[in-house]
């Protein structure tokens, strides 16, 4: 590296060795300073623009960022550097990237003036009108903003495209509900009474280990049923309790009809098979009547949402994943009827639709709740930062008062999707009547306690009744994280991939939607005629 100072010290000149002749030229006035010092300041801020833009584009992409990337370049320039009353950093620098209002925007405001990459801006800064301080700073705050907006919209786009394909139905799962309700129509040995009249006490028998998967994916809960009981140890004392939706029975019975998974014992029933549900005032329809229309007008449409120019790419994705079927759905609601829908039955394991189960999952019966109700994993601890790190503060809106003065912000969350519920215990509680009032008070406050799904309500009645389990149990976030190794997945019992990376989407991750597809048929008449393949 070479210098070449002026005698009157108004120009410093460096000059990287080798023979490149890029140069950065800075104009510092008058004043004497220190030739080191306006070489390390314009060197450092040089590589300083690419690591903050980096850094911050992928905190964005997590969600995690707390400031834009000018920003960041004002928060780490003063702490970095030293900004003090010994300060030997151009004034005029700072004055530049903390003014909020467009004084020093580049003249003529097009893009095509600011530099697009590194290497332009290095070009701008050559040839015989070489920039003083203050054009260095706003050429920098310039290209940064410009960079940081272009990312911020493809990063929005890219979540109105998964918002939009996990919230369609993929035309090959819509061909096989058509196929099985035809052939419900017209094949006999499909509209088999669903479990076969001998084996029905069982399904009242506490000596029998119980499962309840409610779904109106009928391929998803096949691998759910298929591979709970391919892996169990006790496959004759299995019962799997399927519940669906009155448009999704007649293909549902149909498909179990045709593949028995024996010795275990399944039984497909609608919502409207329930006395209780059918002649009763259930208030979780009543709430999810009022939160689509609450919805529809105190959000917009996925348009509205994503025109907003203000909101963070993580808040627009909550946003949009907000108004996905999914959190409108009565099958995500139904576990907080277990207690009413299974009144004979003591203790039941709930099972989501897009999980897998890879081992015997009989020992969940030996373990002791202690009075507990809700047998969960915990989210708040493991390796994986990104996905284990979700505390009551994750869900719920501690800036309302009716959070803040109930609930600990930082109180360890639980998940979904695999839990043991001891229904004798939870019996002898209100939570249900929690629950119902907590939805209610969500819509009062135009959904400001919390904004999507079924587990921040959960989180609420649930509280103080969580029996903590070990998270081999349950793995969970492999539907929105490719992190996660296929090794790790296989050691795992239950894996879950909650999020929008369905297995059964084509926006699912490849190396672990091959643990999903191997317990699909792909030879089965059905699933061939549906063209639906294993990638």
């Amino acid at each position: 590296m070479q210098l070449q100072i002026s005698p009157s010290l108004r120009h410093v000149t460096v000059l990287p060795s080798k023979g490149v002749r890029e140069f950065i030229k800075v104009k510092v006035g008058s004043r004497r300073v220190s030739y080191r010092m306006v070489f390390y300041t314009l060197l450092f801020f040089t590589f300083l623009l690419r690591f903050v833009f980096v850094l911050t584009a992928v905190d964005t992409i997590d969600g995690q960022t707390k400031c834009s990337t000018i920003g960041c370049l004002k928060k780490l320039g003063p702490s970095m550097l030293g900004k003090n009353h010994q300060s030997t950093v151009p004034e005029v620098i700072y004055q530049v990237l903390e003014d909020p209002s467009s004084k020093y925007d580049i003249p003529g405001g097009s893009d095509v003036d600011i530099p697009q990459t590194l290497e332009d801006f290095i070009s701008s800064l050559k040839g015989s009108n070489r920039p003083d301080a203050k054009t260095f700073a706003i050429k920098l705050k310039s290209m940064v903003t410009l960079l940081e907006e272009r990312t911020r919209k493809a990063k929005i786009q890219e979540y109105l495209y998964r918002h939009v394909a996990s919230s369609s139905i993929p035309k090959q799962l819509n061909c096989l509900a058509l196929q099985l309700a035809n052939e419900h129509a017209t094949n006999a040995n499909a509209r088999l009474q669903l479990p076969s009249p001998e084996v029905v006490p069982t399904l009242v028998d506490n000596a029998y280990l119980h499962f309840v998967l409610a779904s109106d994916n009928i391929l998803a809960a096949s691998v759910v049923a298929t591979s709970l009981v391919y892996n169990s140890l006790r496959p004759d004392m299995v019962v799997v309790h399927i519940i669906t939706d009155r448009k999704t029975y007649s293909p549902m019975q149909a498909w179990f009809s045709l593949h028995p998974l024996t010795p275990a014992v399944i039984e497909v029933k609608a919502l409207h098979h329930f006395d209780w549900f059918a002649k009763g005032k259930v208030p979780v329809l009543e709430a999810m009547e009022k939160d689509q229309r609450a919805r529809s007008q105190f959000r917009g449409g996925s348009a509205a949402i994503v025109a907003n120019n203000t909101e963070k790419p993580y808040v627009i994705a909550a946003k949009l994943q907000a108004m996905s079927p999914k959190y409108n759905s009565l099958m995500n609601h139904v576990r907080i009827y277990l207690p009413e829908m299974f009144p004979s039955l003591n203790k039941v394991v709930f099972l989501d639709d897009d999980l897998v189960v890879q081992t015997d999952l009989s020992p969940l019966w030996d373990i002791d709740m202690y009075g507990k109700v809700n047998g969960a994993v915990e989210t708040c601890r493991g390796e994986d930062k990104f996905v284990m790190s979700k505390r009551f503060k994750s869900y719920l809106n501690f800036s309302h008062p009716l959070i803040s003065k109930n609930f600990n912000a930082n109180e360890c969350a639980w998940a979904y999707g695999m839990n043991i519920f001891d229904l004798e215990a939870w019996r002898n509680t209100n939570i249900t009547q929690n629950y119902h009032y907590w939805l209610e008070e969500n819509l009062k406050s135009d959904l400001s306690l919390w904004q999507l799904g079924t587990l921040p309500p959960g989180l609420i009645a649930f509280h103080g009744y969580i029996h903590i389990i070990d998270p081999f149990w349950h793995m969970l976030g492999l539907g929105y994280q490719e992190n996660t190794s296929r090794a790790d997945a296989q050691n795992a019992a239950v894996i879950h991939f909650n999020g929008r990376a369905k297995p059964w989407l084509d926006i699912a991750f490849p190396h672990l939607r091959v643990l999903w597809t191997k317990y699909v048929n792909f030879s089965d008449e059905f699933i061939k005629s549906c063209h639906i393949r294993p990638s």
